[in-house]
């Protein structure tokens, strides 16, 4: 594809990138077969093709507009569609470049500008969700059905883990949400590794990760967020702690785009691609591990598991949790439609809540075909958005191994 950039952004390093970019795209369209947005809606500009085009419109001077910034607000960033490019287009680095500039021309209303700003202000910060969490928790018996469905049930309190010897250091990522959401995930995985011998290090200056912030267009606390975690983690670092556990996937791509997010800054950067270098999935470290040495007793249940496509298109570990839990004795159900987004990207179902509906009733039908008796996944922002729609169990595969631990 032949570009012609503008002024304002040509000569800068995000231009550099887009028409780097730009090139690479043939327009051929394979993306548009694994699209969610363009599988629902049937419209080219509500596909990666098509929103790569008005990108290009937008970078090389034509004005943006409402209509522009709506068609790139209901793409998910759900990266399907460069799993399935065969140029190997870098869609997500130069949609966050588009909505940047859209950003920045089309001005939106009053009322979205408060809404996703108050999304950040509440969500990204634990210390000010969970108590708001605690509060509506307790009003949820009160609400009507419809309102209740958005608000999960209490997590069970967890038990103290055992002190143990142990022969190696990790950190942990907390998050923003995840601790008031559902602490137990953390809890499961540390309680697995204790076991394993292997130590968490727990870093309470640490918070949200930056993506939340960064999908909703604040790149500038993103990255503040991005350099309070790197300052919070490196005297651990220093210390041995030779990997980052993430136990939500969408988290984990986020922290996996540190180095890009702070390529430019001469204090960060080296310690950016460090934190690169550790981060790992769960999967990743319980691939490797001794996992025959856990006490586990499998249910005898049938397991769908849910792919985020974080796991899938980002970090590309499509199939590893199905490995491990096959591995370990359980009994898979076959799921139909994986590469399909669920639809609840971080704050997606809050801002498009019809489009986000829809696929995970879509999504939910392809996890319960085969008839399970409980689904899992691995990111909390999914987990939290398909038990909210049917009638099977749904839990993070970490809890799936934590209840089936003897004692």
């Amino acid at each position: 594809m032949q570009t012609a950039l503008a002024d304002f952004i040509r000569d800068t390093a995000a231009g550099r990138e887009a028409d780097r970019i730009l090139r690479a795209c043939v327009h051929c369209g394979f993306c548009t077969a694994t699209c969610p947005t363009y599988q629902l809606l049937g419209d080219e500009l509500d596909g990666p093709r098509g929103r790569i085009y008005q990108i290009k419109q937008v970078l090389e001077g034509a004005p943006a507009n409402a209509t522009v910034r709506g068609h790139l607000d209901r793409c998910l960033t759900c990266r399907s569609c460069e799993t399935t490019c065969p140029s190997g287009v870098d869609y997500h680095r130069l949609l966050d470049i588009g909505r940047e500039a859209v950003e920045t021309q089309a001005r939106r209303p009053f009322f979205e500008r408060t809404l996703r700003r108050l999304l950040i202000e509440v969500m990204a910060y634990r210390k000010r969700f969970a108590p708001l969490l605690r509060i509506s928790q307790s009003l949820r018996p009160l609400l009507p059905a419809s309102l209740r469905q958005g608000i999960p049930p209490a997590a069970p309190k967890c038990a103290p883990i055992p002190a143990r010897p142990t022969h190696r250091r990790v950190l942990m990522l907390d998050g923003c949400v995840q601790p008031g959401l559902a602490p137990q995930i953390n809890h499961a995985l540390e309680d697995m590794l204790s076991r394993l011998g292997i130590a968490v290090v727990h870093t309470p200056r640490a918070g949200c990760c930056g993506a939340l912030p960064h999908h909703l267009s604040d790149a500038e606390r993103a990255r503040a967020m991005a350099r309070q975690n790197i300052d919070a983690w490196w005297p651990a670092i220093e210390e041995g702690a030779d990997a980052l556990l993430v136990t939500a996937s969408g988290c984990g791509a986020h922290v996996r785009d540190y180095a890009h997010l702070l390529a430019d800054d001469a204090t960060y950067s080296d310690k950016a691609r460090r934190i690169v270098e550790l981060a790992r999935d769960p999967v990743e470290l319980f691939e490797e591990a001794p996992l025959e040495q856990l006490p586990l007793q499998p249910r005898s249940v049938r397991v769908a598991v849910h792919t985020p496509c974080t796991l899938q298109h980002a970090l590309k570990l499509n199939g590893r949790i199905e490995g491990i839990l096959t591995r370990l004795g359980y009994e898979l159900c076959a799921v139909h439609e994986g590469h399909l987004c669920c639809g609840s990207a971080g704050t997606y179902s809050m801002l498009q809540p019809n489009l986000s509906s829809r696929l995970r009733s879509r999504k939910l039908q392809a996890l319960t075909t085969d008839h399970p008796d409980i689904i899992v996944s691995a990111n909390i922002g999914c987990l939290v958005h398909l038990a909210g729609g049917d009638n099977v169990p749904v839990k993070h595969w970490l809890n799936l191994l934590a209840d089936d631990l003897a004692a």
